[in-house]
């Protein structure tokens, strides 16, 4: 027995398509890791124009246990304080109605449904009948392996509960086969079926999670606006190196704004790639000295500790680090890199 179809029927003014035609941008960091965190790179996101909405992961679904599955509901408040300090609107991914129901009290804009809960129509329905009498807006990713009717049935769930703000977040598609380019197999043809089906539905791409590593953003991105998809989401961190998740498809702020310039104006592939690429190698180069200098001046210290208890050395080993400290604080600052050692105790690098 074939079950019934629902007619979708979409709010007139969407959050997730811009009557300038210009893309819906949605970015934000992977995980929510602390207040100073997610209000600083919110900051620098409020400056871009083209950004629409701040997401940020507070519950992170993972396959296995013992993975950081985000910092729950402490995060929120921290979303609250991004709000008043730049006006962005907030977006979570919820799991189950719990989550929803804790999202919209606290002021959450928009509710993502990610892909492990669109393969389920029980936790679809009662996220549906949590939301039933709201406008919340609602994202619905697809499902992690590709099934057009459970996105489908997704959308129709929500729509029967009354919701007409609707959008949906192509991911991409959890595969087997470790050797693909990509983090998730795009399969952009799904999302051909999806609007082909409900041709009014806007569409966002979270090329993030699709590219997997920095260097395949553009590309990635680029396909999407010239599919004609409405949006998309890209993850982005004050330092990608410390994420606690989805270190390698973060982008800082900064590369974001180089990013979304270079999807304006098509940039050559080559030439994007090209650029990004070096930025990366940039960053690990950067890494990789202020790693080099830990390791030096935490050896020096116990060189020094060692000559001490023969009693050599005129100064104490704390003394004599703390004026190499110094020394290296002026180097670094002559050439415009400044190395903050705000505890008193150990070098901190300032550097991305």
């Amino acid at each position: 027995m074939r079950a019934s179809k629902t007619t979708i029927s979409l709010a007139p003014q969407s959050s997730f398509r811009n009557a300038s035609g210009m893309p819906v941008l949605i970015a934000g960091p992977c995980s929510a890791e602390s207040e100073n965190q997610v209000v600083e790179t919110a900051q620098l996101l409020s400056k871009m124009q083209n950004v629409n909405i701040f997401k940020a992961g507070i519950w992170k679904s993972r396959t296995r246990p013992n993975s950081f599955e985000g910092v729950g509901s402490k995060g929120l408040p921290w979303l609250q304080k991004v709000k008043q300090r730049t006006g962005l609107r907030l977006a979570v991914d919820v799991s189950n109605a719990q989550q929803a129901e804790e999202a919209l009290h606290h002021g959450i804009d928009v509710l993502c449904l990610n892909g492990r809960v669109t393969v389920n129509p029980y936790a679809v329905q009662e996220i549906a009948d949590v939301l039933r009498g709201t406008a919340t807006p609602v994202l619905v990713t697809n499902p992690v392996y590709p099934d057009l009717g459970l996105w489908v049935g997704a959308f129709e769930r929500l729509q029967q509960a009354g919701l007409t703000d609707l959008g949906g977040i192509h991911r991409g598609f959890s595969g087997e086969d470790k050797e693909l380019l990509y983090r998730n197999q795009p399969k952009w043809e799904v999302m051909l079926q999806l609007r082909n089906e409900l041709p009014e539905l806007p569409v966002l791409c979270d090329a993030s999670h699709i590219a997997g590593k920095r260097s395949l953003l553009y590309p990635v991105g680029q396909r999407a606006l010239d599919l004609g998809m409405d949006g998309l989401l890209l993850e982005t961190h004050v330092n990608p190196a410390t994420a606690l998740s989805s270190q390698q498809q973060q982008l800082m702020p900064q590369e974001l704004a180089v990013l979304l310039g270079a999807l304006k104006t098509r940039v050559k592939l080559s030439e994007t790639t090209e650029l990004v690429e070096h930025l990366d190698a940039l960053r690990q180069e950067v890494e990789t000295l202020d790693q080099q200098l830990m390791e030096l001046l935490l050896h020096r210290s116990t060189v020094a500790s060692q000559m001490s208890s023969f009693g050599l050395g005129s100064a104490s080993p704390a003394d004599q680090l703390r004026k190499k400290q110094e020394q290296l604080t002026g180097l670094l600052n002559q050439v415009g890199q400044p190395f903050s050692n705000t505890t008193g105790s150990e070098p901190t690098s300032a550097v991305a």
